[in-house]
């Protein structure tokens, strides 16, 4: 592709393919002749329309931007966050929705469904034009080891938006001392870092593919903490309002409905280890369904049978050992 000298020039040859200018026309549901627009200079894209159509070029977004960036007039869309209205609280009827949800649901499915409902309008409030957003309810592990600590995080329910996919359970792994999630844990303080490119010395190592941003805020109950509600964006700075961090704050305190009184821990519970990077946990990952059914059937084989969630943890707990016996790269 030849190398474009304007964001419309770019859009032009994007759309030579078919494919593409179709899958763009239903992503940001405009018309074959408002796109021509846009790159015959007919006619700007509305400032929403702008940002879906980054979001839905994640290969050329640093391109789109820098090419944005050049063209007068558009700048001031593509960091909005520190000048949008965003609307700082939780709707009072969705506080009712989750308290009726928590009160009806069985004890079995008790913390994946409200913290599944809470994520649902969370992602819809925090990105409503899905300029990419991936959330995750991330927990601590129960304590083991020696010493009877809390040794790692796992990633536990987790919803997104292009560059991520809908549903981020298939992909959970396990946190630690290495990442920023566990930085929150230890400490019990948010943290907000909006640019992981550049302010990577300040921080931990690890950060996720995609992420450019990101706000954790700890999940407490009574001085205690459970774990972490970890909000990552595709862009950076989307942050820097204090309306939406706030939000995401009251999201975390909501959260911790979900979860029972002896999943919050104290500081002197929390002895975070380094867990391996992400592509090494995935060889081990790549089981965890096996691993489950197995369990699932050697306790029905031993007239004790249990249900998914408790397969699932045990599943979880064998794993955490197996990875932290890993030599620490």
């Amino acid at each position: 592709m030849q190398e474009a000298g304007t964001w419309r020039e770019l859009l032009a040859q994007i759309i030579t393919n078919n494919k593409e200018k179709q899958r763009l026309i239903d992503e940001l549901k405009v018309t074959s002749v408002t796109l021509m627009r846009w790159v015959n200079g007919e006619s700007e894209p509305r400032p929403q329309n702008l940002r879906l159509l980054m979001n839905a070029l994640p290969l050329y977004r640093d391109q789109l931007k820098k090419l944005l960036q050049d063209e007068k007039g558009f700048t001031r869309h593509l960091h909005p966050a520190m000048d949008e209205d965003i609307d700082n609280t939780i709707p009072s009827d969705f506080y009712a929705r989750v308290l009726v949800g928590r009160a009806s649901t069985s004890e079995n499915l008790r913390f994946w469904s409200t913290c599944h409902l809470i994520l649902q309008q969370a992602i819809g409030q925090l990105d409503p034009d899905h300029r990419g957003m991936a959330i995750w309810i991330v927990r601590c592990m129960p304590p083991s080891g020696p010493y009877n600590k809390v040794r790692s995080l796992r990633e536990s329910v987790g919803v997104g938006t292009p560059p991520w996919t809908g549903n981020l359970e298939q992909n959970a792994m396990f946190l630690g001392a290495e990442s920023l999630s566990g930085a929150a844990v230890t400490r019990c303080q948010p943290e907000i870092i909006n640019d992981l490119d550049e302010d990577h010395y300040l921080t931990p190592a690890l950060h996720a593919e995609f992420e450019k941003s990101s706000a954790i805020y700890p999940i407490l109950y009574a001085g205690k903490v459970s774990g972490v509600l970890l909000v990552s964006s595709a862009e950076p700075n989307y942050f820097l309002s204090s309306a939406r961090t706030d939000l995401i704050k009251l999201y975390a305190e909501l959260v911790a409905l979900a979860f029972e009184p002896e999943d919050f821990y104290r500081s002197d519970q929390i002895a975070l280890n380094v867990m391996p990077s992400h592509n090494e946990q995935k060889i081990y990952f790549a089981r965890f369904r096996q691993l489950v059914a197995e369990v699932m059937l050697n306790a029905a084989r031993n007239r004790e049978p249990i249900n998914n969630f408790k397969a699932d943890l045990i599943v979880w707990q064998r794993l955490e050992e197996e990875l932290l016996k890993l030599p620490v790269q």
